[in-house]
């Protein structure tokens, strides 16, 4: 390695420590248990032309690719020739950045003696933004909360008292929304500084030949991964549980003289309820699939995402138009890595895992206890589909990389009691490599008064698929404590008295069941699998 070389690997290096450093501070001082113990974010540098360089490891695919498209939306709107030093601006508009409006990106530029070098963004989840709540029940985006354009927050390091009295006005839990705002403008204020600190210590002006070099490699390097793969069309389709009607999810990829195309022509209409995805997300995810089975050891930034090319027809449920609601956009969009994949499996069959449980189930509740009002979002994973030469992951969430937040921490935060929350038994579709296990949860108030339920799970209908003779995983249950079912999606009214119980889905199966070696089957057995896994 040339000494060149070596000296942009140690700014590498460096570069990531500090957007580490910078999800971390988020978590510390995040007045949200979805930040703060989740890791419900994403944290990213940018150079002076709005491209990612480096992202956080914790978060979503939709928070941080999201976060690399939003950035030129902000520069579109406040060009950066007119930022000053402590200016931050933020907008929660879903057409623009994360996809709903459950999420805040504040976006922050970054000066070194004057000049501007860079920004600093992330984008971190709130749990309340007012009108109905997290949940698919809404017919127009403007009934699912507050709606920020992109704007600026702070101006010279003074924050805008009017927009603060704004945005405390119109949600449930002021506090904590205000509390959480200025946490992301202190961690990309502090990421800056240690920016700067990084760039004193090498005696560099600026980052343009880093940023320059960290873009070429990574995007020269997914494209040679591209070249690799041989030409062709590959067709997989999906179909989930949708509102009230199933979605069909389908995905062509293309491969040829001109790169990698996925296609989504044939995907289901859009819904009338917010289970719709906007362009952006839908491309956040799909490309996320994408890198997952040919480049996973590229850093994800401007330049490994670039080669990589999504379309969906306008008004199909993976590329709405406003006014369309969308805030439980999550239930389709992690499915979409699992219908890339899909594609690959032909292609790739010695690297394609079996279906899994896809997308996260967020316990959402909200009600009043002897605190006064509480409003709980916590997470929970299905099982992951087994690997061409392993079992599946249980309770493990893919794609989402979002942690479940421990019990202790939800029933500190809120009134609430989790009586179970345990691995669901033969839940892992049977196969030579077993899917991943989902989970049974039990959540009910302490006091025994009734609440609210968010439902937005999938999986009920259309369990996780095996693949190569594998067979599919557990559906998904939602029910009360009694037995009695409850609707898998919209808000529900939960009795005084009564628990919910969540029954995740497992993962699928890969390979037929005969042919699972004899040590795993004793260690099925061993560890109390009803059926070996075998059936």
């Amino acid at each position: 390695m040339s000494a060149d070389r070596l000296a942009r690997q140690i700014l590498w290096s460096r570069l990531i420590a500090v957007v580490e450093e910078q999800a971390k501070t988020l978590m510390k001082t995040a007045f949200s248990a979805t930040v703060r113990e989740a890791g419900d974010l994403s944290a990213a540098v940018f150079d002076r032309h709005g491209r990612m360089l480096a992202q956080a490891r914790t978060g979503t695919p939709g928070h941080v690719n999201c976060t690399a498209i939003a950035a030129r939306h902000f520069l579109n709107a406040f060009p950066a020739a007119g930022m000053a030093e402590g200016d931050h601006y933020l907008t929660n508009d879903p057409w623009l950045a994360s996809g709903h409006l459950h999420d805040i990106t504040v976006f922050s530029p970054v000066f070194r003696r004057g000049v501007l070098i860079g920004f600093f963004a992330c984008t971190c989840h709130q749990v309340d933004i007012g009108g109905l709540g997290m949940g698919p029940d809404a017919r127009s985006v403007h009934e699912e909360g507050l709606y920020i354009p992109i704007m600026p927050l702070a101006r010279g390091g003074v924050v805008d008292a009017h927009l603060m009295r704004l945005i405390r006005a119109n949600v449930r839990t002021p506090d904590e929304i205000e509390g959480d705002i200025l946490s992301y403008v202190t961690a990309n204020e502090f990421s800056a500084a240690r920016l700067n600190a990084m760039l004193d210590e090498f005696a560099l002006a600026h980052i343009e030949a880093l940023a320059d070099d960290i873009v070429s490699t990574s995007e020269a390097g997914t494209r040679a991964a591209i070249a690799a793969l041989p030409h062709g069309r590959w067709r997989n389709h999906m179909r989930i549980d949708g509102y009230d009607a199933p979605v069909d999810l389908v995905a062509t990829l293309v491969i040829d003289e001109t790169g990698l195309l996925v296609d989504l022509e044939g995907t289901s209409p859009a819904s009338p309820r917010g289970i719709n995805l906007v362009l952006n997300y839908t491309q956040a995810y799909v490309g996320y699939g994408v890198r997952a089975a040919i480049a996973p050891e590229i850093p994800n930034n401007h330049g490994s995402l670039l080669p990589v090319r999504v379309v969906a027809p306008p008004g199909c449920i993976l590329n709405v138009q406003r006014p369309a609601p969308v805030a439980a956009r999550h239930i389709i969009g992690q499915f979409l890595p699992e219908l890339v994949l899909g594609c690959f499996a032909e292609l790739l069959p010695d690297l394609i895992p079996a279906e899994g449980a896809a997308a996260n189930w967020g316990l959402q509740l909200r009600g009043r206890g002897e605190r006064g009002p509480f409003n709980i979002l916590f997470f929970n994973a299905g099982g992951s589909g087994a690997r061409p030469s392993r079992d599946g992951l249980s309770a493990t969430a893919f794609p989402s990389g979002i942690r479940s937040i421990p019990v202790e921490i939800c029933e500190a935060v809120a009134p609430i009691v989790i009586h179970r929350k345990e691995l669901r038994p033969d839940s892992g579709g049977a196969g030579r490599w077993r899917g991943g296990l989902g989970q049974t949860v039990e959540v009910g108030t302490r006091d025994g008064a009734g609440f609210e339920l968010f439902a937005v799970f999938d999986r009920v209908d259309y369990p996780a698929r095996g693949r190569a003779g594998g067979e599919p995983g557990a559906p998904g249950l939602v029910a009360l404590d009694t037995g009695e079912s409850l609707r898998p999606k919209g808000l529900q009214a939960i009795p005084a008295g009564r628990r919910v119980r969540v029954d995740l889905p497992g993962g699928g199966g890969f390979g037929p069941p005969e042919g699972r070696p004899a040590d795993r089957q004793a260690q099925d057995v061993a560890q109390g699998y009803v059926t070996g896994g075998l059936s």
